[in-house]
């Protein structure tokens, strides 16, 4: 079943909160380590002159991992996000490509998902 703000069943609108909560404390805890993930890379990218061509390849390859890190969270705290919006929205559980419901298991599982297990797999094979 769907989770909506307005919905008038014990408890939907706490559960709708209890989620809210939950993605938006994710949501800061993602931004947290997006912060230190970009200081990282601030640190790594700093060349001293006295590096030699092997400090130098090994100081790109550590900057290259720090910023596939950082696009990683960012990528996920999108993901937060566009649930958060969803909520708000009065789309969250619903698949965005298929329009069924998601199951309960997974969101609790994900709560950022929005595709349902068979549309995230034809996704997947493409």
């Amino acid at each position: 079943m769907l989770v909506q703000p307005e919905m008038s069943v014990a408890g939907g609108a706490q559960r709708f909160a209890d989620l809210r909560s939950a993605l938006s404390a994710r949501h800061q805890e993602l931004a947290a380590e997006h912060a230190d993930a970009v200081a990282e890379m601030t640190l790594a990218g700093v060349v001293d002159a006295g590096d030699d061509v092997a400090d130098l390849g090994t100081k790109a390859f550590s900057r290259d991992q720090e910023f596939a890190l950082a696009l990683s969270i960012r990528a996920r705290m999108d993901q937060v996000e566009r649930a958060l919006e969803r909520l708000d929205e009065g789309t969250y559980g619903r698949c965005e490509r298929c329009s069924e419901d998601i199951p309960v298991a997974r969101l609790t599982a994900f709560p950022s998902v929005t595709l349902c297990v068979r549309c995230k797999s034809l996704s997947e094979r493409r």
